[in-house]
Order: C-alpha cells, then structure tokens, then sequence
C-alpha cells in the first residue's frame, strides 16, 4: 500500500475530518523550531529517530515507535538521522478522550496498518466512507496503546534545570551528588527531594535516564554498542548492555531488530 502523492504536502486548506495526514522524508540534522498546533500530533517513525523537545521533557522515537502530543504543547523536533515519518493530526475535538501527557507509544503491527491505509487515500475522501471508518479505529487504538519508557523529564527549577541541560549535553561525566547538591546551593537532602518532586525520578535514576536516552540515539545513528558505551562511560560494553536490558528488557540489539521486524 502506497502513500497517496496528495500526502507528501501540507494542508493548505481547512479540512473538516477527524485525522489528516501528512507523510515525509527528513534528512539528518533537520530542525523544526518551537512551534504549536491546534491540533493533536502523531509522529510515526518508520525509519530514522527523532528527538522531541517540550515543556515536560525531551522524548526519542526510534524506528516503529511514535511520539503523541496533545493539542496546544509546544514543541521542537531534532531529526537525528535521515528518518522518514508518517504525521497524523488529531482535531481538537476528537483528542479530548487520547492521553493528555505527551508520550512514546510502541506502533503494533494493527495500528501500522491502520495508519498506511488511511495514508493511501486523497484527503477530501477521508471525511466520510471507508478512510473515515479507518480513522475512527485510530483513534480507538491511540486510547489503549502503552507508554514505552523513552521520555526525559526536565526540571522547571532553574538551578535544577541549568544542572540537568549540562549533563545532557556531555552524560559521560556526571557530577556526584554532593558535587550536584552544592552547584545548586542546597543540602544533599533538599536537593534528592526537589528533584524527585520535579522530575518523579531520584537523581540517580535520572542520570541512568539520561545516558541510556543517549545510547539509543547513538544506536540509532549506526554507533557499536561498544562505542556507544566507551563514549558514555560505561565500565565496558557488558555493563552497558545489562543496563540497557534492565531497562528496554531486551538487550540492544534485540531492540533495534524488533523494531524492524515487530
């Protein structure tokens, strides 16, 4: 099933239909800056990953896993390889009963299907008829989908905040935290409480976060997992890969080739 030509351009025009989709290809270093929709918002990845940036936190979709905002959350989206990806927007009106948090979902092979057959049809034959019976089972589909645990929460506490920008930027020397509790001038003590009331996470467990939302854009961009634990400071490519499994239950790359065979 082909996607249908009319897809691979963005609407220009008012549409009223409950799902409209658009398909495209991004090439590696893509940046869509801060914008917001009215909308709903899908990304489907089908090849390549992407990073997601909001208020809430940063989210990564590798290969045949999406990324779900809600209407209105602005957002900033880092094509981290050449990725190509299926859009689906959700009217405000029909998103009212899908997630409210924006979340990574896994894309079941039901609803995979789902989306490239309503991709093969021209959008004024999406209002009514079979196109619009296929939308409505998307729907239904995005209301029970489970969260996958690729989401990095942000702090909104500047000093908290100013602290966790810098170890996403270079995870492999993460502060200990005493180090981290006097940047932010406060006890070891406040400093555990405030980040787990920002962020739901112990520090500890935040910086585990971060270094494995890191490996798996390294992984996605083609990077051994050798390398990938070399580079993030890891003890050696077996404590890597325990940790990962630890997280994704599947080591790396059982990962990877679930996604393109799932």
């Amino acid at each position: 099933m082909s996607i249908h030509p009319e897809l691979s351009e963005f609407p220009t025009y008012e549409l009223a239909v409950p799902l409209i989709g658009y398909a495209k290809a991004q090439p590696r270093g893509a940046l869509n800056e801060w914008h917001a929709h009215d909308a709903a918002q899908l990304f489907h990845v089908v090849k390549g990953s992407l990073a997601i940036e909001t208020e809430h936190g940063t989210f990564f979709a590798p290969p045949e896993r999406a990324v779900w905002l809600p209407p209105r959350v602005a957002h900033q989206t880092r094509y981290l390889t050449d990725t190509d990806i299926r859009y689906v927007y959700v009217q405000m009106e029909h998103a009212r009963d899908l997630p409210q948090p924006p979340q990574v979902i896994q894309v079941t092979n039901l609803l995979r299907a789902l989306i490239l057959e309503f991709m093969s049809y021209p959008r004024a034959q999406t209002e009514e008829g079979p196109a619009a019976r296929i939308a409505a089972v998307i729907l239904d589909q995005l209301k029970m989908l489970p969260a996958a645990p690729l989401q990095l929460p942000m702090p909104q506490d500047s000093r908290l905040r100013t602290l966790c920008e810098g170890i996403v930027r270079c995870p492999a020397h993460i502060p200990s935290l005493e180090e981290a509790s006097r940047r932010c001038t406060v006890s070891v003590r406040s400093f555990e409480r405030r980040m787990k009331a920002e962020t739901g996470l112990s520090f500890r467990t935040w910086c585990r976060q971060v270094k494995l939302f890191r490996a798996l854009e390294l992984l996605a961009a083609g990077r051994t997992v050798s390398d990938v634990s070399h580079k993030l400071g890891y003890e050696g490519p077996s404590a890597f890969v325990a940790t990962f499994k630890k997280a994704f239950g599947v080591t790396p790359g059982r990962y990877f080739a679930s996604v393109e065979t799932d």
